[in-house]
């Protein structure tokens, strides 16, 4: 069998509270000795993902906005995916709306609620900053958005439900991550991840997928998975979902991400 590890990275593989990715270190030198792809499948941007695959050695395909594209770097398939667009060096499936016609539809919705919904493209990197806990840098990067946007006005669960009964018409989805809501198109993790494992089954014969998640936003993508792993949150509890097969794994974050990592390589998933 080939395995193929796709992962959520805010409170999974990275620490929810300081984006802190030490203890999954050895998991990720498992998995490099191992040969095993490790695709990043988050809400964070493009260029939020590019710092951190260059930091952690990680050359493998990610998925950004929750789904709305699949990034490949070009050469890394011996036939390019049709259906791809090339950019900056990249074959790049998009499956999500652009950032200007989701930012459009938040305004319209805005104006039928009869309320103002503030997203990260109306904010100062320094107040993304303080709402996030990230620095001023890393900020700037998830600011740098091209599909999704992230919301910094509360909502209640009354508001959400009538928001996303306002999007629907729109083309758009709302989803809750670790922090805050978010608004995108018509997509999500696990359609993402699908699109991509279609192009590894070409090269990759028996290739089983791994997804490890956190929280209910990583649920279609951990439906989309043959072996689909849960680790703690910072609570020490798991995120409900309705899955069967899931695997819960002890350990928050990126310490249960290696004890997943681990497990799997034994034979215990």
């Amino acid at each position: 069998m080939s395995y193929i590890v796709f992962t959520d990275l805010d409170g999974t593989l990275l620490d929810h509270g300081t984006y802190d990715y030490k203890a999954a270190l050895p998991g990720l030198k498992l998995l490099k000795k191992a040969g095993i792809p490790v695709v990043f499948c988050s809400s964070k941007t493009r260029r939020e993902q590019e710092v951190l695959r260059g930091a952690l050695g990680v050359s493998d395909p990610f998925i950004v906005e929750d789904g709305s594209a699949v990034f490949i770097e070009k050469g890394y398939f011996k036939t390019p995916p049709g259906q791809a667009k090339v950019k900056d060096g990249y074959h790049v499936l998009e499956l999500g709306t652009p950032y200007e016609r989701v930012r459009e539809g938040i305004a319209t919705a805005a104006r039928e609620l009869g309320t103002s919904l503030r997203g990260f493209g109306d904010a100062t990197r320094e107040e993304v900053a303080e709402a996030t806990g990230l620095s001023s840098d890393a900020a700037a990067l998830a600011k740098e958005r091209e599909y999704e946007e992230t919301l910094l006005t509360p909502l209640s669960a009354t508001e959400a439900t009538r928001l996303k009964e306002i999007l629907t018409p729109l083309g758009l989805t709302l989803s809750r991550g670790g922090r805050f809501h978010s608004v995108k198109g018509q997509c999500n993790k696990g359609q993402a991840a699908m699109a991509l494992a279609r192009l590894l089954a070409r090269e990759t014969p028996r290739l089983v997928t791994v997804g490890i998640g956190d929280s209910a936003n990583d649920q279609p993508m951990l439906l989309a998975m043959y072996i689909p792993v849960l680790v703690q949150r910072p609570d020490k509890t798991w995120q409900k979902m309705r899955l069967a097969g899931v695997k819960k794994v002890e350990g928050v974050g990126p310490v249960g991400w290696t004890r997943a990592v681990e497990r799997l390589l034994a034979g215990r998933l």
